[in-house]
């Protein structure tokens, strides 16, 4: 009987399929069906020959794959320019995690820039396909009037959105954080401490990301009884300009923030140093997105942590879904976020109201 390298077949050559099938003890089918269509096999089969596929370093034959599939493998993910803050390195985690999953489902993800400006996108994505004619896209950073779904779905190309596409008439797959049940649990968390002026610090209206962690907070104030007019806050996603925004509510008596990002946070916790107050101890302050920043300010900032490692391999799961039957019905994924507690909002709330700012004798 022939010998059989560790991650090889005999005397070293590269590993064949009906060798991977036979040390891993299944059919050739049953290898080739975790290479092209894992969700066939039970999990512990899967896990078995996956683990036989990395043993002996199986690499199926590409290009004769390529041309039996008529398919390039490949998911297209448009990345645009970073925003500004502390929280645009979150979505590290969720290529990670989308990149691997792929990678197991036989795909590889491929990065391309898209730009800032929503009415070129479009052309980004048609490009790239006369280029590379790729499978299907990944979309992300959805908003209202987002032209991207209805230019795919009129070419009949597949693809799954991360988060939700905010009133398009047919949604599509898509796979989104509840923001609106974050904001909910911060809040609850508040008044569990005893705050009462829980303002919300947020993005101007008409992001759809924005309006939803409002509606949390808006919806939770309300079961509880407790006031919103006055304690809302805009500002776009950047530390300075939150700063001034969360400002003008802490004279209003506000004794906790709930922010719509940790860059948002990060202001609150600026402008309350410049009011001489403590965040946690005067005001608390809980964020959004538990950004790599939240663990290391002083106090440490609570927040609600994303599940985007669940999130990246659900996209995964719906788009080969897709790709297997484009007349399926669609699927829609709605994950909840966690929330951290840290020093920002561990302590009860203080039992005399935030000072306004001093006025000159006599003003």
């Amino acid at each position: 009987m022939a010998r059989t390298t560790p991650s090889g077949g005999p005397k070293g050559k590269p590993a064949t399929l009906a060798l991977v099938a036979q040390r891993a003890g299944v059919s050739p089918q049953t290898v080739s069906n975790a290479l092209n269509s894992p969700e066939l096999l039970a999990p512990r089969t899967l896990e078995r020959v996956r683990r036989v596929i990395e043993e002996m370093d199986y690499r199926p034959h590409q290009a004769a794959r390529l041309l039996r599939t008529q398919s390039s493998l490949l998911i297209g993910y448009g990345v645009q320019p970073t925003p500004d803050g502390v929280s645009g390195l979150v979505l590290e985690y969720f290529l990670h995690a989308l990149s691997d999953s792929a990678d197991q489902g036989g795909y590889r993800v491929m990065l391309f820039a898209v730009p800032a400006d929503v009415a070129d996108e479009p052309d980004a994505y048609a490009e790239l396909l006369r280029e590379r004619s790729v499978d299907a896209f990944v979309l992300s950073n959805t908003h209202r009037s987002d032209p991207r779904p209805d230019w795919l779905r009129k070419r009949g190309i597949p693809y799954v959105s991360f988060g939700r596409p905010w009133g398009a008439r047919d949604a599509g797959d898509w796979v989104d954080i509840d923001g609106a049940h974050g904001t909910d649990a911060a809040v609850d968390h508040l008044v569990a401490l005893g705050h009462r002026r829980i303002a919300f610090l947020g993005w101007p209206k008409g992001s759809g990301v924005g309006d939803d962690r409002a509606r949390g907070w808006r919806e939770a104030m309300g079961r509880h009884g407790l006031p919103v007019r006055g304690l809302r806050a805009a500002s776009r996603n950047d530390v300075d300009a939150a700063r001034e925004a969360v400002a003008e509510l802490l004279p209003l008596g506000t004794t906790a923030v709930v922010a719509a990002s940790d860059t948002l946070a990060l202001g609150c916790y600026r402008a309350l140093h410049t009011a001489g107050l403590t965040p946690g101890r005067d005001v608390a302050v809980v964020g959004f997105d538990d950004s790599a920043a939240a663990a290391l300010l002083s106090p440490s900032l609570s927040s609600l942590r994303q599940p985007l490692t669940e999130a990246g391999r659900a996209c995964t799961r719906l788009l080969l879904a897709r790709l297997k039957d484009p007349r399926a019905e669609h699927e829609r994924v709605l994950l909840t976020p966690e929330l951290v507690v840290r020093s920002s909002s561990s302590s009860r709330a203080p039992s005399v109201v935030v000072p306004g700012p001093r006025r000159p004798a006599g003003e």
